[in-house]
């Protein structure tokens, strides 16, 4: 028999696909999110987490963002 899961895929590059890596191992077990790793830059998550991660993505770049000062 054959279980389907809804999700949604990931294509990145591997030091992002390492940021949500790290996101994801932070959460509890029950919280977690990645389905599955199909490669270093691939990876299929739980839908219901896609606003989550583009939320912790833009404020880490936020964080590591230089502005010249003036």
């Amino acid at each position: 028999m054959v279980n389907a899961i809804k999700g949604l895929f990931i294509s990145c590059d591997v030091p992002m696909a390492q940021f949500i890596i790290n996101l994801n191992a932070s959460m509890p077990a029950s919280e977690r999110f990645i389905v599955h790793m199909l490669d270093p830059t691939h990876m299929f998550v739980h839908p219901h987490v896609a606003e989550m991660i583009r939320s912790k993505i833009a404020e880490f770049r936020d964080q590591n963002s230089y502005e010249k000062p003036q």
